[in-house]
């Protein structure tokens, strides 16, 4: 089938879920896109390997690819202008294993602290390529095709009766962060597909896909959430459009 889209849930450094998710899609061609919805850096153990597969796909892959911007290369965009310690320190944010990947370290332990040279790199985002700080810069906030329209985390409701479209949310970066009961209960519209909150966080009840499952893929009245905590434990998912078959990379 051509035009085929398929969308790719947060990633979050498993370069071995990615690697696998793509062995069991469909052959691709270059009137199907992929969707890669953000998260592709911190917590699991290769980050650089992620930002860089990625990066290859979108130059030398059989199909269209569209990378959204995720809040993790949000964050660290911050980090590097600014510096945000609060997001740094928080183990469970995953950081340190983002450090240790692009620094070419070992994995750390799950209790393991980074050091004071290596706190002090990542309070400045030092051991960011420069490459890698732009491509981030380079990453759209959604993305919307005749299927579906894409974000990393939602659409922000900006008055009493309705959500706006994507272009129209200000700032921006509400598509990024956004983490609303609402969102997932009460929008209406055209297809949202989405990530960023785990599929097992989401209100179970109103999902008609395995419900019987809260983390598998998550199928909501008018949106489909993809986060099924890859790099934290889960397992990475395509949704492929319109077909709406799902790829996923647990047995």
């Amino acid at each position: 089938m051509a035009g085929r889209t398929f969308a790719i849930g947060d990633i979050h450094g498993d370069l071995a879920a990615l690697d696998k998710l793509f062995t069991r899609l469909p052959e691709l061609d270059a009137e199907d896109t992929i969707v890669f919805l953000g998260d592709y850096i911190d917590r699991g153990p290769d980050s650089a390997g992620v930002v860089a597969r990625v990066r290859q796909l979108m130059t030398d892959g059989p199909a269209k690819v569209i990378a959204l911007r995720g809040n993790h290369e949000d964050a660290w965009l911050q980090v590097v202008a600014n510096g945000w310690p609060e997001f740094l320190l928080p183990r469970g944010n995953g950081c340190y294993e983002c450090y240790r990947s692009f620094a070419g370290l070992s994995v750390p332990g799950e209790d393991e602290m980074p050091e004071a040279a290596e706190l002090e790199a990542m309070l400045e985002g030092s051991f960011l390529p420069a490459d890698v700080i732009e491509w981030f810069k380079t990453l759209p906030h959604w993305y919307e095709d005749e299927h579906a329209i894409y974000v990393h985390a939602g659409i922000k409701r900006m008055h009493d009766d309705f959500f706006p479209h994507p272009s129209e949310v200000v700032p921006p970066r509400a598509l990024l962060w956004l983490r609303d009961r609402d969102f997932f209960e009460n929008y209406r519209g055209k297809l949202v597909v989405f990530g960023h909150t785990t599929t097992r966080t989401l209100p179970n009840e109103l999902s008609t896909h395995t419900p019987d499952d809260p983390t598998d893929m998550w199928a909501g009245p008018a949106c489909v959430g993809l986060d099924t905590a890859c790099g934290k434990g889960g397992f990475l998912t395509g949704f492929e459009l319109p077909g709406r078959l799902v790829y996923e990379t647990r047995d």
